[in-house]
């Protein structure tokens, strides 16, 4: 999937999302947001200016939310950002409640929106982790100028192909048909099985 559809699918899959922001002391606070739109420039929420989350969000712009889609864990996706956040005002505030009018429920005046505010996902990075495929599938995505984290375990030259690392994995993501062995990265669990066992110390965690 592109970036603009993993951004697509928050919108409209999961929507609903668990949001962390940090207070004036630094610990962490979440709460529920629904993520209301996108475009190829970013996400995009309101709030009120008179709510605490407000307050966290113009004291600290860093931010990190998760979703969650699926009846159970094993038929879930599940998709995590982090990045930067900036207040845009009320210039897309009719366009949000046009696409989600269920908001007319809450602010069911124009007078009673004149608190809301518009906030913009413009910067960062994401992960998808579906748990409904076997074996499991998980890759990265980037938002705005961000480039795409690559993080997990990678195999060096020092790899002998004693393929301990393989029956070890949960996932038998691990193609030892070569050496050094190659670890599938849209597969793996980053559970470090690999990282553990290995007896030459060829597996790195990045």
């Amino acid at each position: 999937m592109t970036s603009i559809e993993c951004l697509a699918y928050i919108v409209n899959e999961i929507h609903s999302t668990v949001f962390a922001t940090v207070d004036k002391h630094g610990n962490p606070i979440t709460c529920t947001i629904d993520i209301m739109d996108y475009d190829e420039k970013g996400l995009y929420f309101l709030t009120a200016r008179g709510k605490s989350f407000y307050d966290r969000l113009k004291n600290h712009s860093l931010i990190a939310f998760t979703g969650m889609k699926g009846q159970d864990t094993l038929s879930s996706i599940a998709v995590s950002v982090q990045g930067k956040v900036q207040e845009i005002g009320s210039d897309r505030l009719v366009s949000l409640f046009e696409k989600n009018s269920y908001m007319s429920e809450i602010y069911p005046t124009v007078e009673s929106r004149n608190a809301l505010t518009v906030f913009q996902i413009y910067e960062g990075t994401g992960e998808w982790f579906d748990l409904s495929k076997k074996p499991i599938e998980r890759f990265s995505f980037s938002i705005g100028s961000c480039e795409e984290n690559i993080h997990g375990y990678f195999v060096n030259e020092q790899c002998i192909n004693c393929k301990l690392c393989y029956s070890k994995c949960p996932q038998k993501c691990i193609d030892y048909s070569t050496t050094p062995v190659q670890i599938i990265q849209k597969n793996c669990l980053h559970c470090g099985n690999c990282y553990e066992v290995c007896p030459v110390r060829a597996i790195e965690k990045r």
